[in-house]
């Protein structure tokens, strides 16, 4: 069933089936959802640079905030010639692919960054490149997959800079984001990268608790690693497996509603990985959890659209970066992201 869904939206969006958008989730965008998404995106256009990206105080014209700022438009539909925000997704993108380092080697760091910025470029401009199927795209992707698949450790993953001697669980998983959106849009990207990918987030697991830890060998599985590690296992094609179900076990142990309420390390970072798990898994789970993190979301909004408070998480990146990630996950249902799809 899952391969069937995944041939459907394939061919819908390479053009062999006349099918507008995908289908909604059976978890609906409420309409409160609607109007909170529509002010957001209203803010983040006013905040975008000339150059076309996006920017926080710690991180100017930044591939990543870039990065997430263009994943939040696009899951509300809009891209390069359609939607209210066409112009601005297609000026962040020209950012991105104009961040590719002149050396050639296929890294979206622009003016610095790190795998971090790499990855989360990548998936944008890979998930752009599924939902339009843009030529111009895909010689920049196929530098920057090649860069990502080139810098593998030996041990399976990855790290902050492109140099395969060390991992960790948070960098490992953007490039995975990355290399799965582009294998569902057509690029090419070896089984076997994604296999080693697997091998080195299973020797990140919790065998107690069901959670993942930040590296192998340590004994701190937290909530957004695990969301992380539910996501790497999903993404490699191990949708029903009983680590999966254990860690989505263990998020809805940390995620109760008294602690979500707190603030916690990497709320935004963990949450964002939790939507694409939960919304995997589908169902009541998936349902509560979205119900759930509605109710956190949705008063914290401002006025002006942005998500600003840090009472989520002590010192995050940003505004652009919070605001960015809200409209995710509550855009998850609607399902234009190609990733977000079943």
């Amino acid at each position: 069933m899952r391969h069937l869904l995944f041939l459907v939206s394939f061919f819908a969006l390479t053009g062999l089936l006349a099918v507008a958008k995908p289908v909604e989730d059976e978890v609906r965008l409420t309409t409160a959802g609607k109007h909170a998404c529509k002010k957001a995106l209203a803010w983040l256009a006013s905040r975008q640079n000339s150059d076309g990206s996006w920017s926080e105080s710690r991180y100017p014209h930044n591939t990543a905030i870039t990065a997430f700022a263009l994943l939040a438009f696009m899951s509300q539909g809009h891209v390069p010639g359609q939607g209210e925000y066409g112009p601005v997704v297609a000026r962040g993108a020209r950012f991105l692919v104009q961040s590719q380092r002149a050396e050639g080697d296929g890294y979206l760091v622009g003016r610095g960054g790190n795998m971090y910025c790499h990855g989360m470029a990548t998936l944008a401009l890979a998930e752009l490149y599924g939902m339009t199927q843009d030529d111009e795209l895909k010689p920049v992707l196929d530098k920057a997959l090649d860069l990502i698949i080139r810098c593998q450790s030996p041990q399976g993953g990855w790290r902050y800079d492109p140099n395969p001697h060390d991992a960790d669980i948070s960098a490992t998983i953007m490039q995975v984001m990355a290399l799965r959106a582009a294998k569902n849009s057509g690029l090419k990207v070896p089984d076997l990268v994604l296999q080693r990918a697997l091998q080195y987030v299973e020797a990140c697991r919790d065998p107690t608790s069901g959670g993942y830890n930040y590296q192998p060998g340590q004994k701190h599985p937290g909530f957004a690693r695990t969301a992380a590690g539910a996501c790497i296992l999903q993404l490699c094609g191990k949708y029903d497996h009983e680590h999966v179900t254990k860690a989505i076990e263990y998020l809805q142990k940390d995620a109760t509603r008294e602690r979500r309420f707190r603030a916690r390390e990497y709320f935004w970072y963990g949450h964002y990985y939790a939507a694409h798990a939960m919304h995997i898994v589908g169902g009541e789970t998936w349902k509560k959890w979205y119900n759930d993190i509605q109710l956190v979301l949705l008063p914290r909004q401002a006025v002006s659209g942005a998500w600003e408070s840090q009472d989520l998480e002590g010192n995050p990146p940003g505004p652009v970066y919070q605001t960015s990630i809200a409209v995710i996950i509550l855009s998850t249902p609607l399902s234009y992201l190609p990733i977000y799809q079943r």
